[in-house]
């Protein structure tokens, strides 16, 4: 095991609100983050997004919410706005991460938020929270040549944090590929929480797989705190499991026009893919994007009972179709917004929004039960063994400053 000072030793948190488990949510979008807390003994204390549309979503889930919601650029806020609270969690803008958003990096319109963030936390002072989540797209690891995530990092070092970035697949918890990068923070005081090893082989495991273990040594200027935990579930639902039973009248299966145009539009592996699934004796489903290959609109058919990852409908592409097939028939119809909740995790959410107000909701939010993963065997280890040593300390305020 590598050579590691004593974090603990070196952090003196406020012990109240790491009793009381509370949190801000930053880019709360519709609330799926807090709701993933709130599953493992948080309780929210303040929000804020930009978009009116997400914030009439999470109130007509959460009530209360004009209690502690502020529906406002994040660059507006005002730091003595926000409360004392243990944990602050910011799922920034991906738009300028991936490369739909043309790889822009935090130097972009959308994912430059992130520096509205960092300036909330530095301004804040020694009422900074103990600890920190931060969760975007993996594009973020290598955006301008890990040049964008170094940034971010060391920002958190200057103020005090100690960082633990970790990359999890949502589909090991819910029928959906949707790989996402978080960083873990902690306050600290002092230097080098870890001391980098010479082989990328160390650090790789469930949560950092080898292009992330690699940044992590080739990056011994960052302030590390890697932290140990179990593995991630081995077994997760399969897509039917979270269909829900339309009938064959229902307005949302398409017309065979419809359907026939989209197989045409399938590529002939994925064409003869479809009709293996025909031959089948019973139902087996599917799902497709629409996506430009070489100029031209190809619909791309998934079939390992795992859903692509759920997008933000800015454009009917970002739809994703489900294809019902079997006993020589084959059906159609985008996925529904309850489907996609479930997908997320977030299966009794109340939705009252319209198609694709929802699915942008959805396609623009964290997978529930992944949040409540980090927060059951990180989270929460790491806040009680800083209230242990906080309540060990002498009394004085100290958040690393």
């Amino acid at each position: 095991m590598a050579k590691q000072t004593d974090p603990i030793n070196d952090i003196s948190p406020c012990s109240d609100v790491l009793q009381q488990k509370t949190f801000a949510e930053f880019f709360a979008g519709i609330g799926l983050m807090r709701m993933g807390l709130e599953r493992e003994g948080w309780t929210i204390s303040f929000a804020n997004d930009i978009a009116a549309d997400k914030y009439e979503m999470y109130s007509e889930h959460f009530r209360g919410a004009k209690s502690h919601f502020v529906l406002d650029d994040i660059h507006k806020l005002s730091a003595e706005a926000i409360p004392t609270v243990a944990l602050a969690t910011a799922s920034f803008p991906c738009n300028d991460l991936s490369l739909a958003g043309m790889r822009k990096g935090l130097a972009g319109k959308e994912s430059s938020a992130y520096w509205g963030f960092v300036r909330i936390l530095d301004e804040m002072g020694d009422r900074r929270p103990p600890l920190v989540l931060l969760e975007n797209v993996a594009g973020f690891l290598t955006s301008y040549g890990g040049r964008d995530f170094q940034s971010a990092l060391l920002a958190l070092n200057r103020l005090g944090y100690a960082v633990d970035p970790m990359i999890i697949d949502a589909a090991r918890f819910v029928p959906q590929s949707r790989v996402r990068l978080f960083v873990v923070g902690c306050l600290q005081n002092g230097h080098g929480m870890w001391k980098v090893q010479e082989t990328p082989s160390f650090y790789e495991s469930d949560i950092r797989p080898r292009p992330l273990a690699e940044f992590i040594l080739c990056h011994p200027e960052i302030v590390w705190n890697i932290r140990e935990v179990p593995p991630l579930p081995a077994n997760a639902p399969a897509l039917p499991d979270i269909l829900e039973d339309l009938p064959d009248a229902s307005p949302f299966w398409w017309n065979d026009a419809r359907r026939d145009y989209l197989i045409s539009q399938m590529s002939e592996r994925h064409a003869a893919q479809l009709k293996k699934m025909m031959e089948g004796r019973k139902w087996t489903y599917g799902t497709v994007f629409r996506r430009i290959r070489k100029g031209r609109s190809m619909a791309e058919l998934r079939s390992d009972s795992v859903a692509g990852c759920l997008r933000t409908p800015r454009g009917g592409s970002a739809r994703q179709i489900l294809i019902q097939a079997g006993c020589g028939q084959v059906k159609a119809r985008f996925m529904t917004p309850r489907e996609c909740a479930r997908l997320m995790g977030a299966d009794d959410f109340v939705i009252k929004a319209d198609f694709n107000k929802a699915l942008f909701g959805f396609g623009d939010a964290v997978c529930v039960p992944v949040v409540s993963w980090i927060a059951k065997h990180y989270l929460n280890p790491l806040a009680e063994e800083m209230l242990k040593n906080a309540e060990g300390a002498p009394k004085q305020v100290a958040f690393g400053n």
